[in-house]
C-alpha cells in the first residue's frame, strides 16, 4: 500500500525524448517538442552542442581571418587607429591579437553557458514572479538551451561568410547577415543607429519566441506565450537602447 506505480515510457515517447528528435522538433514542431522537454528536462546535450558550435566558429574565424586582422579592423572601425603612429598601431595589434586569441577561445567555451543561464533566469523571473507561473530552473534552462539550437543556422551562415567572403572586408562586430546592421556601412552610419540596427537580430527574436512558447508550456499554459515574449522583448529593447546610448557617449 502507498507504493507509487510508475508506468514506463513507450518506444514512441522514448524516441520523442531523444536529443536528435528534440533538436529537429525545435524547427518543425516546437509545441510537442517543448512538452517532451518539460516532461523530461535535459540541458546537457543542447548546451554542449552550442559550445561546440561557438568553438568551431571561433577557430575557423581565427584560421581564415586571423586575430591580428580582426584586431586591426576593430581598431580602425572604432577610430583608435587614427590616433596612433604606424609603429604604435603594429604594437597594439600584436598585443591585442595575443590577448584576443586567449579571450576568444575562453569566451567560446564559457560564453554560451553564461548567456543561456542569464536568459533562463530572466525567463523564470518573467514566468514565475511577474505572471505567477510555477516552474523550476532546470525546466527553464532546458527550454532555453533547446530554443538556442536555432542559432546553429546562424553559425552555419557565419562559417559561410568567413570561408567564402573577403577577409579584408570582414566586419568582426557584425559578420552574420541576420540583421540590418550587416547591410549598413559601419563607417558612414551614425553609431547609435548602427547599434540599434545590428541589435535586432532574426535569430535572437526566433530564440525568444521559442523560449516564450516553451516557458508557457512549462507553466501548463497558465501563462500565455505572448505576454512572456513581449516582456522579454521590452527588456531587450531597454538593453539595446542603453548599449546604444553608452556607445554614443563613449564613441
Amino acid at each position: 500500500m502507498g507504493d507509487t506505480i510508475v508506468t514506463p515510457l513507450g518506444p514512441e515517447e522514448l524516441q520523442a525524448d531523444s536529443f536528435l528528435s528534440r533538436a529537429l522538433g525545435i524547427f518543425i514542431s516546437p509545441g510537442p517538442t517543448f512538452e517532451s522537454i518539460v516532461r523530461r528536462p535535459d540541458f546537457l546535450a543542447p548546451l554542449i552542442t552550442s559550445i561546440v558550435a561557438a568553438i568551431a566558429l571561433t577557430e575557423v574565424m581565427m584560421y581564415k581571418i586571423g586575430m591580428e586582422r580582426i584586431v586591426r579592423q576593430s581598431m580602425e572601425l572604432g577610430g583608435s587607429a587614427s590616433k596612433m603612429s604606424a609603429e604604435q598601431m603594429q604594437q597594439a595589434v600584436h598585443q591585442g591579437a595575443t590577448w584576443g586569441t586567449i579571450i576568444a577561445r575562453v569566451a567560446s567555451v564559457v560564453g554560451p553557458p553564461i548567456y543561456l543561464l542569464i536568459i533562463a533566469a530572466v525567463g523564470l523571473f518573467i514566468a514565475n514572479t511577474i505572471f505567477g507561473g510555477a516552474t523550476n530552473f532546470k525546466v527553464s534552462f532546458s527550454v532555453i538551451c533547446y530554443a538556442n539550437l536555432v542559432g546553429l543556422v546562424g553559425a552555419v551562415l557565419g562559417l559561410v561568410v568567413i570561408l567564402f567572403g573577403d577577409p579584408d572586408q570582414f566586419n568582426p562586430q557584425d559578420f552574420i547577415p541576420s540583421n540590418l546592421g550587416f547591410f549598413l556601412n559601419i563607417r558612414e552610419t551614425p553609431k547609435f543607429l548602427y547599434t540599434i540596427a545590428s541589435s535586432f537580430d532574426i535569430f535572437t527574436t526566433w530564440i525568444l519566441v521559442l523560449a516564450s512558447l516553451g516557458l508557457s508550456i512549462a507553466t501548463a499554459r497558465k501563462v500565455r506565450a505572448v505576454p512572456i515574449f513581449l516582456t522579454y522583448l521590452g527588456m531587450w529593447v531597454i538593453w539595446v537602447l542603453v548599449k546604444a546610448g553608452f556607445g554614443m557617449l563613449t564613441g
